[in-house]
This record gives structure tokens, C-alpha cells and sequence, in this order.
């Protein structure tokens, strides 16, 4: 703390928002991508399919940054949050380096995306969706876990709705994972890819609300101040 200025609250609340911001910069970056491919059909096609082609660095790209921003974010919860519920921001940590490497190790060609490409399945596809699934897992797990926090805190409308997400992000991953190659199945993965990140964004909303704001001590009284700095 200097001249009264939180900096630990700071630095904390910044990184939170970066999971505010990580979601809606993945689903916009990813749908821009999906409308202007050729032969790509969001009816039919996970938004990892577009890793492939000669423009699949860009969704390369989306993956990695939004990776390091859900990484950042799981810091965040790790540094606001003390007891009950702590671990979940470990698990959103793994989730964030599941998504950066799901980039990198790309799924197998499927449903005739891209064209002409041979579809099969290759050592990076089973790679790529055992990612899927640890980042899933781990997501969902987060989530419930983040429920003991806000029941510590006797917030349970947002206990509720954390166990909630949890169990939907793990049901409809499973389930698309299971009917991927219908239009079914990929609705469900597109349910628990925005289940998961609106779970991540209101969550670090939340947590970040409990952080300190950095000039709370700055702007308390001058004794409560002097105190502060003694304890």
C-alpha cells in the first residue's frame, strides 16, 4: 500500500476483468470468423473447426488471447478470495491454459470442413478434444466450487445460480460431445461454451465487488488510517 493506495486491490480488480471481458471477446472474434469463411456453417460446425485452413491462425489467435485472459482471471479469484471457494480459481486456471492449448493442438477436419480436406482422426484431434473436456470439467467445477464462497457470504441467489452453471456446463458438454456430428450436438457445445463464460464473467463481477477498493484507506479517517498502517 502507498500514500493510502490499495495497489494489491488494484492489481486484483484488474485482473477480474479480464473475465468479464474474455467471453465476449472469444464469441464475437469467433462469429466474425465463422460468417466469413466459405463452407463454414455454425449449424453444423464447432468455432474450433476454423483453427484449420490457410486463415485458421486467426482462430488460433482467439484462442490464445482468450486463454491468457481467462488465465488471468482465475489469478484474480485466487488473490480476492480467502477460504471457502478458493480453489476455484486454480480450476479456472486450467481452463484458461485449456483453451490456449486447444489452439494449438487443432481438431480433425469433420461435417466437410474445410473443403476437400480428408477427415480421419489424428493424434492433435484427440488431443484437442481431451482440452475440450479439461476445460469443460474444469470450468464446471470452478463453478460449484465458487458456490461455497457466495454460501459463505450468505449470497445464495448467486450460490444458486454458480451450482447451477456448474452442472449445465458439464451436462451439455457431455451431451455434444456425444452427438457432435448433428446439428444437436452442437448446439448443446455452443450452450456450454456460453453457459461457461457467463458464468465466468458474472462471477468475477461479483468477486470483484468484494475486493477493497484501492482508496478506501486513502479516503477513511485519519485515525482509522494510522491504524490501518500500524496493524
Amino acid at each position: 500500500m502507498t500514500d493510502g493506495f490499495d495497489t494489491r486491490s488494484a492489481v486484483t480488480r484488474s485482473m477480474l476483468g479480464w473475465g468479464v471481458v474474455a467471453g465476449p471477446f472469444y464469441l464475437t472474434f469467433g462469429l466474425i470468423l465463422a460468417l466469413t469463411r466459405d463452407g463454414f456453417d455454425l449449424s453444423r460446425h464447432a468455432l474450433s473447426l476454423l483453427t484449420l485452413g490457410d486463415q485458421g491462425w486467426l482462430q488460433t489467435l482467439n484462442f490464445a488471447l482468450t486463454g491468457i485472459m481467462v488465465i488471468v482471471a482465475g489469478w484474480g479469484l485466487l488473490r480476492a478470495i480467502t477460504g471457502r471457494g478458493r480453489a476455484a480459481g486454480a480450476l479456472v486456471i486450467v481452463a484458461g491454459a485449456a483453451i490456449a492449448l486447444a489452439g494449438v493442438f487443432r481438431p480433425d477436419p469433420v461435417g466437410g470442413f474445410p473443403a476437400g480436406a480428408e477427415e480421419g482422426m489424428s493424434v492433435s484431434g484427440m488431443l484437442h478434444l481431451a482440452l475440450g473436456a479439461v476445460e469443460f470439467v474444469a470450468f464446471a467445477a470452478a463453478a460449484i466450487l465458487l458456490a461455497r464462497f457466495f454460501a459463505s457470504r450468505a449470497e445464495r441467489g448467486r450460490a444458486l445460480w454458480s451450482r447451477l452453471a456448474g452442472v449445465a456446463i458439464v451436462v451439455c458438454f457431455a451431451a455434444g460431445a456425444a452427438f457432435a456430428t448433428m446439428p444437436a450436438g452442437v448446439a448443446l457445445l455452443w450452450a456450454a461454451v456460453v453457459v461457461g463464460f457467463a458464468w465466468l464473467l458474472t462471477a468475477s463481477l461479483w468477486v470483484y465487488r468484494v475486493v477493497p477498493h484501492p482508496d478506501a484507506a486513502k479516503n477513511a479517517s485519519p485515525v482509522a488510517g494510522e491504524a490501518h498502517r500500524r496493524s
